[in-house]
């Protein structure tokens, strides 16, 4: 095999590694995306109770900006999938895994089972229930769509976009037990021990997902759900070394600049490379897979897809009776697939140069340029590819904080003492979790407290006392808590030290107004931090409070907490409140600024106005009807009435419904009439 390699394979891979490591696929930063993911899913898991899962190019750190990879999320429901009666349980709605000779492999059909008797239920009186060709009542697949109403349908998930990424979520089923369909790949012969027996072992354990997809071809498929062992597929490609991973990746490339812009029915898709990297690197010798043969890998595995496009027949790894070129490679699209593939062969890598994708073409050639040890590429947008792994750890984060925030419970004083005996965290998301919480826990002991017709003092200190473990949870959020309370107890010196802090941090932040810059991303590539360090040092939450805090907030922030919802929500959603208020914390901190300078400094005061309508221009027009509301109340306390007026009449116009700007023009008329009262 190697006598046939040309000679300046070796020394372009080398090259080739280089250009790749500049446009963020070295170790390295793979590793710190990983771990934002693994952390993403814990804290969704955290929030929505083990429901949702997260999958594909993203969380497996195996796209670049260019690649423009799709966020891929699986909601699981609590529902039990078993594969035999004996793993029935009462009382838990229960479907179990049923085959028959025209149920095509890879995909399974789903019957109900009695909650109070191990026996399936043969006739189920229901729309997400129909018979199969046996007269059995099985689950319908297609009754599992996402609602489009939610986002833009692509096929069974929904599709939304955050103007960063497109996320797409799909309705899927947890099976805890490995499918028989796939027992062949548990035991077949491996001659080069990959993956290892203690990986099968893992991944046997962590069985596989249905999802609502059912076979094209088949007369049932609107019955028909597919297995998916995505969880498998996930650890296997976080153990690729890292001539594996580039390899990956540099297929996806290839597939997205010379085969997706000729053949547009997705004949060849990015799941088609991984099956194909993961039998060449099971069926190949670990000493291949090295940097200095990284081409030589690409080329290899190039073939082994020409030969399974000239074959039709793209074995699915896990279960190999699945054939994924089904439906897809035939006629004319076999033809093309064909050409380009024997073409980019028979160049033997030259077509490299040609790859537009992050510029890596462009790139090759300038390090064919130089010797490999003066080889030094600096790309300027290295740091992007950190850029959606940060951004959704980020928002689950908030999603977590507004959780909580929601969870109005009545605690008694006493309840609070745990917060002082902080907990030893199995895991660093627990730890972020804990300090988030010291923040609101904190705040409703004081709302406690000062409902009191005499306020508890011993209340007020031990709420002190929480409200500073729970500062360092984040840039910004815990101390603008902080020093709200320092605000309602009228200490405005401890209110301006805290100001003084926040601002020291704020230079270098993520928040969601503003998303995340480029200094930013470059911080936190550049140094080694823990989750928990980064959400510290460059997280800038917005600071959110339930209605069990209301004697803690701004008295312009209460009218937002009741504020109703949208009509279309209302009726998804059958909610007729929010029940929790969230503010951008770079606006709040001159809000409070404002509120703590308003009689006392009155350059520092018009600072922090001017600063607020700063940060008014930058946010978008769905969410600046409350922070215009705020300004104008601002506004009303200087008496400037005619200015907030015209400030409150643009709110109206950005949201007519349920805007507590009417709450505010209420409070501004009052003020006029008191004004012309007191000239009177």
């Amino acid at each position: 095999m190697t006598s046939n390699i040309p000679e300046y394979y070796k020394e372009v891979s080398l090259r080739l590694n280089r250009v790749l490591d500049a446009v963020g696929l070295g170790e390295n930063i793979r590793w710190k995306r990983i771990n934002m993911w693994i952390q993403s899913e814990e804290l969704i898991s955290v929030i929505y109770e083990g429901k949702h899962h997260y999958f594909g190019s993203q969380a497996e750190a195996t796209t670049t900006p260019g690649l423009q990879s799709d966020v891929d999320r699986v909601f699981c429901s609590k529902c039990r999938v078993i594969t035999d009666l004996v793993s029935w349980m009462p009382n838990i709605k229960t479907f179990l895994i049923v085959n028959d000779e025209h149920t095509p492999p890879g995909y399974v059909k789903l019957l109900g089972v009695n909650r109070y008797i191990p026996w399936p239920v043969f006739m189920q009186y229901d729309e997400q229930f129909k018979l199969d060709r046996y007269g059995r009542s099985v689950l319908c697949s297609d009754q599992h769509y996402f609602d489009t109403d939610y986002g833009e349908c692509h096929g069974p998930a929904r599709r939304t976009n955050d103007g960063l990424n497109k996320s797409d979520i799909v309705y899927g089923m947890r099976l805890n037990k490995w499918p028989d369909q796939a027992s062949q790949w548990l035991t077949r012969n491996r001659r080069h021990n990959w993956p290892s027996h203690e990986t099968i072992y893992l991944i046997q354990e962590m069985g596989a997902l249905l999802v609502p997809v059912g076979h094209k071809l088949s007369q049932e498929q609107h019955l028909e759900w597919r297995l998916s062992i995505s969880y498998g597929e996930k650890l296997l490609v976080w153990l690729f070394n890292s001539t594996q991973y580039k390899c990956y990746i540099l297929l996806k490339i290839i597939n997205k600049c010379f085969i997706s812009p000729v053949i547009d029915d997705d004949a060849l898709s990015s799941y088609h490379c991984k099956t194909c990297i993961f039998y060449l690197v099971e069926n190949t010798p670990s000493a291949i897979w090295q940097p200095e043969n990284l081409l030589l890998c690409v080329e290899l595995c190039l073939r082994l897809l020409y030969n399974w496009v000239e074959s039709k027949m793209c074995p699915n790894y896990f279960i190999p009776e699945e054939n994924m070129f089904q439906c897809k490679v035939y006629g004319h699209v076999q033809v093309q697939l064909l050409n380009i593939l024997g073409n980019l062969l028979r160049q033997e890598g030259r077509y490299l140069v040609e790859i537009s994708c992050d510029n890596i073409g462009q790139k090759l050639v300038m390090a064919c340029q130089v010797p490999v040890m003066e080889l030094d590429l600096h790309s300027q947008d290295v740091a992007q590819i950190l850029k959606t792994s940060v951004r959704v750890l980020f928002r689950n984060l908030v999603t977590a904080l507004a959780m909580v925030a929601e969870n109005d419970l009545n605690f008694e004083p006493h309840q609070f003492d745990k917060y002082f005996s902080s907990p030893e965290p199995q895991r660093e998301i627990n730890s972020i979790l804990w300090k988030l919480h010291c923040s609101i826990v904190g705040s409703r002991l004081v709302n406690k407290s000062l409902s009191l017709e005499i306020p508890d003092q011993h209340a007020l200190e031990m709420a002190h006392d929480i409200f500073l473990m729970g500062s360092s949870s984040d840039v910004a959020s815990g101390k603008l808590k902080l020093a709200a309370f320092y605000l309602v107890h009228d200490n405005l010196d401890m209110s301006r030290d805290v100001f003084s802090e926040i601002h020291n941090n704020f230079n270098c932040r993520i928040s969601d107004l503003v998303g995340v810059s480029q200094q930013t991303l470059h911080a936190i590539l550049s140094e080694n931090l823990s989750i928990t360090q980064l959400v510290s040092e460059y997280f800038a939450l917005p600071v959110v409070y339930g209605h069990s805090e209301i004697k803690c907030l701004p008295k312009a922030l209460i009218p937002e907490l009741f504020r109703f919802i949208g009509l279309d929500q209302v009726k998804k959603h059958k909610q007729d409140l929010q029940n929790y208020v969230l503010v951008d914390p770079e606006f709040y901190l001159f809000f409070l600024e404002f509120q703590c300078y308003h009689r006392q400094n009155m350059s520092r005061k018009y600072v922090a106005l001017d600063n607020m309508i700063h940060v008014i221009r930058q946010i978008t027009p769905e969410l600046k009807d409350r922070y215009l509301n705020l300004l104008a109340y601002c506004l009303t306390q200087e008496g400037r009435l005619t200015n907030a007026y015209s400030v409150l009449r643009k709110s109206m116009k950005l949201t007519t419904e349920h805007n507590g700007a009417k709450w505010h023009i209420a409070t501004l008329i009052n003020a006029a009439f008191r004004f012309l009262r007191d000239r009177l």
